[in-house]
């Protein structure tokens, strides 16, 4: 059987489902139309979603690493850090998309780790019971949290990084979809933040702009109109206060172009280009 062919607007289709009302029963049926078939539909539905199985690309056991679950004031949490490091390392809050803590985040966390961090991938469905493993479930638990105990919880996160005793006391955030919208909020109000980054991220009020004080780096993929419609407002609300930031646009990618375990949407010549970019970024403002 040939490879089935993804086209664009699938991908459109894929997203508003997963950032919308837009129920999969609905969101099938479109991608039935889409496609031609409902065989044709089930066979092209992997190649959007995020599979699991595909997330692991650095073993939850890596000899490189200490890791551990860790819950903090009743948060749920996920640490990894350097095993064979003698100093105390700058740490970095990792945010998850809008399905939880997932074992692609938990990658990520693993990844950064690597990169010489103190990596905390937080679940912020904590209070809800945390991270389900249905992730249509998780996306409607997530559109429940309520927004300001949200930013709070995050604040939490990071102050108990910048007292972690493997720590230098420098804590940055880097979130993803949801998380890098969350990333863009905690900045107009976080005092413990000293870097963010964020992929792909709806903007922060721009009334709240003004309150940013950490430096932060914008990836944006080109293909991504839906958040894309409210960067060049961001951009000079940023510019108009004084900030320190950088906005990256990724030609040609679509939303969740880092994620790996999406194959239809992943970029591996973006996502490694952004990965250098975040390390680099980081590693400038703990410095």
């Amino acid at each position: 059987m040939d490879k089935p062919v993804v086209t664009q607007a699938m991908i459109d289709a894929y997203d508003e489902f997963t950032h919308t009302s837009f129920d999969r029963r609905a969101f099938m049926s479109r991608l039935t139309a889409l496609t031609g078939s409902a065989a044709a539909a089930a066979a092209v539905l992997p190649l959007l979603s995020a599979g699991q199985a595909a997330a692991q690309t650095i073993a939850a056991d890596d000899s490189r690493l200490v890791t551990e679950e860790v819950t903090i004031e009743g948060l749920k949490a996920y640490l990894a850090r350097p095993k064979a490091v003698s100093r105390r390392l700058p740490s970095v809050l990792v945010i998850h998309e809008n399905r939880g803590l997932t074992p692609h985040i938990r990658n990520v966390t693993r990844k950064l780790a690597l990169e010489g961090f103190v990596a905390l991938g937080a679940d912020f469905l904590s209070p809800v019971g945390g991270t389900p493993a249905n992730e249509d479930e998780a996306r409607t638990l997530i559109g429940k949290l309520d927004g300001t105990q949200t930013v709070a919880n995050a604040e939490t996160y990071l102050n108990w990084l910048s007292g972690y005793s493997n720590g230098n006391g420098k804590t940055g955030a880097m979130g993803f979809c949801w998380g890098g919208g969350l990333v863009n909020r905690i900045a107009t109000q976080s005092k413990a933040l000293d870097a963010g980054v964020a992929y792909y991220g709806s903007q922060a009020p721009l009334t709240d702009v003004p309150g940013i004080q950490a430096p932060l780096m914008l990836h944006y993929a080109s293909l991504d109109e839906r958040i894309n419609a409210g960067i060049e407002a961001y951009r000079a609300a940023l510019t108009a206060a004084g900030k320190r930031f950088e906005i990256h646009m990724y030609e040609g990618v679509n939303h969740a172009f880092n994620n790996d375990t999406s194959p239809a949407r992943y970029n591996k010549a973006a996502a490694d280009l952004a990965w250098q970019r975040t390390v680099g970024f980081f590693k400038k403002y703990f410095d």
